[in-house]
């Protein structure tokens, strides 16, 4: 069970094989989206070494806190560790959550617009977020944030479109 917790995402299994699904890449999230993690990752150490400087009575208090805010980092690090985002030669989904799983999907076919947005410090460290905009009021699919090269990614799942025969010269 643990260590179903902290492997790679099963993609393989969410594919069409039979159908000739095959996957052109996996979006991992950016270094940076785990910078939230590593933060309260040393809120938790300060805690428990602040516990070191409390008097033996109460020395137990900070260290309980800090381990629960350690556990929290953790559960945060293994949270965006589990999410992807895949482009198949038919589809995109995004794959997210730690126990409970969530699997959204979108044909390529549905795809009307995708919106790279990058904030300053996005293009800076080298990413951005997708919005997509597809025909369908509600979708599974509508933000992807903190995609590493952004506008490489864009072009893929572009050219995934056009080869697919969906947009492009001769689609009418």
């Amino acid at each position: 069970m643990l260590g179903r917790l902290f492997a790679e995402p099963d993609i393989r299994r969410h594919l069409l094989s039979d159908e000739g699904e095959d996957v052109v890449d996996v979006v991992r999230k950016h270094w940076v989206s785990y910078v939230k993690a590593v933060e309260f990752g040393v809120l938790g150490l300060a805690f428990v070494i602040s516990a070191g400087f409390a008097r033996m009575p109460v020395a137990w208090l900070p260290i309980l806190v800090g381990l629960g805010v350690l556990l929290y980092a953790g559960y945060l690090a293994v949270l965006t560790s589990k999410d992807c985002f895949v482009i198949t030669n038919m589809r995109v989904f995004a794959l997210s959550g730690v126990f409970n799983r969530t699997l959204a999907t979108m044909p390529l076919i549905r795809i009307l617009d995708i919106t790279v947005a990058k904030p300053w410090i996005g293009r800076l460290l080298g990413y951005g977020h997708f919005v997509f905009e597809s025909a369908a009021q509600a979708q599974g699919i509508r933000e992807v944030r903190y995609v590493a090269r952004p506008d490489q990614r864009d072009l893929e799942i572009q050219r995934v479109i056009a080869r697919a025969g969906l947009r492009g010269p001769g689609v009418r």
